[in-house]
């Protein structure tokens, strides 16, 4: 791999986070008819908060005070300026809470989440579609097999609820909402972990479940297609043992589209499993990017979506620049 293809690479993981975050910024600002400090406000009137006389000059001073009231191309010019400081000024929704904060508090419960559920069901998901494709393995696993491709198809959510009827409703097992106990104290010590880890158990499973088919369908496929290459062939010609063959020879080879795959789910995981968190009320970056497009939050949006498409595009620019040290036959050339 040359020097300059890893210089042209991040080059283009510049121009793609620029590019992403000016089409997010223009985005909401198409919707017609949607104001979101008028919005804000008439809630606040609604709710008792402020008095409802004078509202134009409350929208107005709001808009100056967050620069509504400038010109887009001066907004934007603005915000791209903030943007390199990570700054995303205040929430409309939570003000006078900064966007850096909710996002700094959110994020370690979704990375806690999704980065264990990810690689759990992705461990199991792998091994599982290996053994469904190997000839050697047990013809019990086989069973698997059709509750597999219907997980496949149900989404996070519903597997939520579903849990949730069975397993809190109904049986009180796990608590059906939340992150810790009501009341308890957030300082970190076993207990606290043991709280977190309980009520995790219902978002954690929801997201397991509804993945776990896809990674054993992909590995599957992947290892359906290799069984006839020369190299698996030649292996079972000269004698060696099972285990051997389908560790070293089949899963090593059929793993490289699934790591792919997982560097572009581990990407994208400051998403959060967006309506598992709102099903559950779990406080991540999910269930604040749904409460922030409720609000019509401007801020808020900005920020969430930012800490995405970097976290997309920069799983993809290492996944681009390790790929061929998982796979010695991929070379980049020059031109």
């Amino acid at each position: 791999m040359s020097a300059t293809y890893v210089v042209r690479r991040i080059l283009l993981f510049f121009v793609v986070v620029w590019a992403a975050t000016t089409f997010i910024f223009f985005l909401p600002k198409l919707a017609p008819g949607r104001n979101p400090i008028v919005e804000r406000i008439g809630m606040m009137i609604a709710t008792g908060g402020v008095n409802a006389t004078n509202m134009q000059a409350m929208v107005d001073a709001y808009e100056a005070k967050f620069g509504l009231d400038k010109p887009v191309w001066e907004q934007y010019v603005t915000y791209l300026g903030d943007v390199l400081h990570f700054d995303f000024g205040y929430s409309l929704m939570q003000y006078p809470t900064t966007v850096l904060d909710i996002i700094r508090t959110a994020m370690p419960w979704t990375i806690g989440l999704l980065l264990c559920s990810t690689l759990i069901a992705f461990a199991i998901g792998t091994v599982l579609g290996g053994l469904l494709a190997w000839s050697r393995a047990p013809k019990a696993i086989q069973f698997l097999l059709p509750p597999l491709f219907m997980f496949s198809v149900i989404p996070y959510y519903l597997f939520g609820l579903i849990l949730v009827y069975l397993l809190a409703f109904q049986l009180k097992v796990f608590p059906m909402s939340g992150s810790v106990q009501l009341g308890a104290s957030t300082q970190f010590s076993l207990s606290f972990i043991t709280d977190v880890i309980y009520h995790s158990m219902l978002p954690a499973l929801s997201i397991i479940l509804a993945s776990l088919g896809f990674w054993a369908l992909g590995m599957r496929a992947m290892m359906v297609s290799i069984a006839g290459e020369d190299y698996m062939l030649f292996a079972d010609a000269k004698g060696l043992k099972g285990s051997r063959i389908f560790l070293g020879y089949a899963m090593r080879n059929a793993m490289l589209p699934q790591t792919t795959t997982l560097a572009l789910s581990l990407g994208t995981i400051l998403s959060g499993a967006l309506l598992v968190e709102v099903v559950f009320n779990y406080p991540g970056m999910g269930a604040v990017l749904f409460r922030a497009v409720s609000a019509f939050d401007y801020f808020t949006i900005y920020g969430v979506v930012f800490f995405i498409i970097v976290g997309v595009a920069l799983a993809t620019l290492v996944l681009d620049l390790i790929y061929p040290l998982l796979d010695p036959r991929i070379r980049y050339h020059k031109g």
